[in-house]
């Protein structure tokens, strides 16, 4: 049985808890998956799960032979991270800790 992108983000709101609260919001055909205001994954529409990464956290991706989202800074979550939070803590903490250090895009006023 094919998991829901919902479903997903539900399983993920559950894990990561001790990390505060998660949210989600369509975009991308898919979720945006925000922690304390902060994008730091995302969903696809088929329930496939991306982390955000950065220069500092993207080794751990590539040695792990995670793919990229395309042209964006997130790559596939282990196979194994929803098994439990310590086993997904690692990813979202360093996620987290990527989407808190990008910088954030000034909005446009309405003119």
């Amino acid at each position: 049985m094919t998991e829901t992108k919902e479903d997903v983000l539900a399983a993920l709101t559950k894990l990561c808890a001790p990390l505060g609260a998660v949210t989600g919001k369509a975009m991308f055909g898919g979720l945006g998956v925000f922690c304390e205001g902060s994008m730091f994954a995302l969903i696809t529409r088929a329930g496939e799960l991306y982390f955000k990464a950065d220069d500092e956290n993207r080794p751990d991706y590539e040695r792990e032979g995670l793919t990229k989202y395309g042209k964006m800074p997130y790559y596939g979550a282990p196979k194994n991270a929803f098994t439990s939070w310590a086993v997904l803590q690692p990813w979202a903490s360093d996620a987290y800790r990527a989407a808190q250090a990008a910088p954030k895009k000034k909005r446009k006023r309405a003119s």
